[in-house]
């Protein structure tokens, strides 16, 4: 940060452009909240400054760092096109008919309101992570974005970690099947006759074995509606914590899904975006010690 000091009075404006800024640049700078005169942050341009004013400026650096915190969520990764989060467990993506607050999306666009004192700002849904599942989930922050990204959905990697009771004998495998959703919003396998069902691909392989569950990377090569929880059942062994599809145990007090990787195309810049973050610490309270070498419980990519 740079800091300054006044000692005549002044507006803010003329002070910063006789330190060398553009008035372009002080508008921006007074608009992104950048400037601090006497602890507090300017709102306007014009603002009076009297002798001996402290006039502090923000680098970008700082600012990054601060836009990366919103109240009850992790922003990972943010520019003007896309948001990525880490979404804890329980939230729900988008609002529902019963509830309209308690979500990743109302959070996000309050939290950026707020910040760019902007009531117009919002941000667009690409896909969605269910209530019970934590992990990366982007946003678009334009309407652009939201399409190109939607387009190119097929090419994004997407990659968890999931607790299952038992252990599977194949170390690794393929499920596929096609899924339907009933009218009480449960998802099941049927025939590949059933017009309504869509096919569906998840790749699974084990990466630690407790006594009566196992922890497993999963990747997709589609992404439908609880796709990796039917799947996963429908070989016999359910994520933990997932009572809906014939879980029995529960043994973290959440289902135990975790989006942990995620590479998508920038939807202006083209350049791939890469994160991968960690398996919240209860993941591993399961198992035993031989593995801690992976210190997130996921096989790197």
């Amino acid at each position: 940060m740079r800091k300054m000091v006044a000692k005549e009075e002044m507006s803010l404006l003329s002070f910063l452009t006789g330190c060398g800024y553009s008035k372009k640049k002080v508008k921006q700078l007074v608009k992104h909240r950048a400037v601090l005169v006497s602890c507090m942050t300017a709102k306007r341009h014009d603002q009076g400054l009297l002798p001996g004013d402290e006039i502090v400026i923000k680098t970008e650096k700082e600012m990054s760092e601060e836009g990366h915190q919103c109240p009850g969520l992790e922003i990972v990764y943010e520019d003007d096109d896309v948001i990525v989060i880490n979404k804890p467990a329980k939230l729900l993506t988008i609002a529902t008919e019963k509830e309209k607050i308690k979500t990743a999306y109302y959070k996000l666009t309050a939290y950026l309101r707020e910040r760019t004192r902007a009531k117009e700002q919002r941000i667009f849904i690409v896909h969605r992570l269910d209530r019970d599942t934590s992990g990366l989930l982007v946003f678009a922050k334009n309407e652009t974005s939201q399409q190109t990204l939607q387009e190119n959905w097929q090419k994004v990697d997407k990659k968890y970690a999931a607790i299952v009771e038992g252990v599977p004998k194949e170390k690794s495998g393929q499920v596929s099947s096609h899924l339907r959703e009933s009218k009480s919003l449960r998802v099941y396998s049927v025939s590949g006759n059933d017009e309504e069902g869509r096919f569906s691909v998840t790749n699974f392989e084990v990466v630690k074995e407790g006594a009566d569950c196992a922890l497993l990377n999963i990747s997709l090569e589609t992404g439908r509606k609880n796709q990796i929880r039917v799947h996963l059942a429908d070989i016999g062994h359910p994520v933990a914590g997932d009572k809906k599809y014939g879980a029995k145990t529960d043994p973290l007090g959440r289902l135990a899904l975790h989006a942990y990787y995620l590479a998508f195309d920038h939807p202006t810049m083209g350049k791939r975006l890469e994160f991968q973050i960690k398996m919240p610490g209860k993941f591993n309270t399961l198992f035993s010690k031989k593995s801690e070498d992976e210190d997130d419980g996921t096989k790197k990519s």
